[in-house]
């Protein structure tokens, strides 16, 4: 499996190309010492596992992490590796898959590769869901590059996806004007969420729990969502539909 290394400083590049020469499954296929200049490289490459240092020349891991997460066909499995701790929790949100700080142990690189070694076997996408969430799990709605608004999924209503803002938004009791979601995001991580999300149509995904009944085509839904009226039922996505009820 291809690996990518980017980082500026050459000693740590080397120091970790030594260290991943120890697992004969992962070939380094390249490494870049800058941004651009790395974006280029993943580009070409398609790497399986990408070790991105946060401080770079011309721009931060950070910021090329979140243009990876536009391009959702770069299959990279991110491993953040710096010196400086206070970068993990802003990594995390920016979906990195796994953090290393430097120097790098031996041991936790070791963790490190056996996390990538089953997130390969279970053929997993690139950012992994551990277990299906409950109703009562809650989801992260980013309002902003820092601040987001936590929601319990038993409260989120529909997903609709929006052409203009090239995004999935929701509707849920906690804010009735809509949430966006990540670009990155499909409809197919919505759907693995919990199974009372099901596709009605192209563009809405519903909450099949608020769903009281369809009426001239039209999904219409329990309170306080009783105002939704916007929600069509596909033809396509009708049978679908009929199966996830018990019909009398």
């Amino acid at each position: 499996m291809n690996a990518i290394i980017i980082d500026d400083d050459p000693v740590a590049v080397e120091s970790l190309r030594q260290k991943l020469a120890k697992y004969p499954g992962i070939t380094i296929a390249a490494t870049a010492s800058n941004g651009i200049e790395g974006l280029e490289t993943i580009i070409h490459h398609k790497p399986e596992l990408l070790f991105l240092d946060i401080m770079l020349p011309d721009t931060t891991g950070i910021k090329l992490l979140d243009t990876l997460n536009e391009m959702p066909e770069i299959p990279s499995y991110v491993v953040i590796y710096t010196a400086h701790n206070d970068y993990i929790l802003p990594a995390f949100r920016n979906h990195a898959c796994d953090c290393l700080l430097k120097p790098i142990d031996d041991n936790e690189l070791a963790i490190v590769m056996s996390r990538f070694e089953e997130y390969m076997a279970l053929g997993l996408e690139r950012f992994p869901t551990r277990r299906a969430k409950t109703p009562s799990d809650k989801l992260i709605f980013y309002t902003n590059t820092e601040d987001f608004r936590i929601v319990p999924i038993q409260d989120i209503c529909t997903f609709k996806y929006s052409p203009e803002h090239r995004c999935w938004l929701s509707i849920a009791t906690s804010s009735y004007k809509p949430m966006p979601l990540k670009r990155t995001v499909s409809k197919d991580a919505i759907l693995s969420i919990n199974d009372c999300f099901v596709q009605v149509s192209k563009r809405h995904i519903i909450n099949i729990n608020y769903l009281m009944e369809v009426k001239d085509g039209i999904c219409r839904f329990y309170p306080p969502f009783d105002k939704i009226e916007e929600v069509k039922v596909g033809r396509m996505f009708r049978r679908k539909l009929l199966d996830r009820c018990c019909n009398l």
